[in-house]
């Protein structure tokens, strides 16, 4: 298949449990809870994101024909040393990684990593797994390595969450007008319920891609 890729780039991972770690964000294009589009915000499953998804004119991005230029493109962008790690997303991104990709990212030395809205089953062999559910939306992923939940969202409280099968379970303020504010309900959240922890958007912080 023709992969489309909005951007491939080298950074910090700057969320959830693998927040500081050296990586390569390979972003998908096209999600199917939000068009991306201003326009359709409003209508759209997820209305707080935040992401530029849209196209392929991103630094690194295009449209790639095959598993194994995509897997190319991809181990060109890591420039550190050691196991290469690279961060599937979107977008969504199981709406194109398929089993070659992640068969030619194995290939080309990546530990494979995906932060997906939960809706679509990943295929096999992805060594980890971040779920960031969304409220409106059917959520049919349930298990991985981290459940990474913005908050708050009426209709996706974290007590809806907690007989999953995740090994972390994190929450992150959403980032809009109401910041602060929600910041600190997420920090009140995760004192009261230590099951919990709190993640923060440090590439923001730190203004790093």
């Amino acid at each position: 298949m023709t992969y489309s890729v909005k951007e491939i780039y080298y950074t910090l991972q700057g969320e959830g449990a693998q927040t500081g770690r050296a990586a390569v964000f390979l972003r998908f294009a096209g999600c199917n809870l939000w068009s991306g589009l201003e326009r359709d915000r409003a209508a759209a499953t997820c209305q707080f994101c935040d992401t530029d998804f849209v196209g392929v004119d991103g630094p690194g991005g295009g449209k790639f024909a095959d598993a194994a230029a995509l897997a190319s493109a991809a181990r060109a962008a890591w420039v550190g040393e050691g196991k290469p790690y690279i961060v599937c997303t979107g977008g969504e991104p199981l709406l194109q990684l398929d089993a070659p990709a992640i068969a030619a990212l194995h290939e080309a030395g990546f530990e494979i990593g995906i932060e997906t809205n939960g809706t679509l089953m990943p295929p096999p062999g992805i060594d980890w797994i971040c779920v960031s559910p969304k409220a409106g939306s059917q959520q049919v992923l349930k298990r991985g390595s981290e459940l990474k939940l913005v908050y708050p969202q009426a209709g996706a409280e974290p007590e809806r969450f907690t007989d999953q099968d995740f090994t972390h379970f994190f929450l992150q303020p959403m980032d809009n007008t109401e910041r602060t504010a929600n910041t600190q309900a997420a920090i009140a959240y995760c004192m009261a319920n230590p099951r919990w922890r709190l993640s923060l958007q440090t590439h923001k912080l730190l203004g790093i891609p």
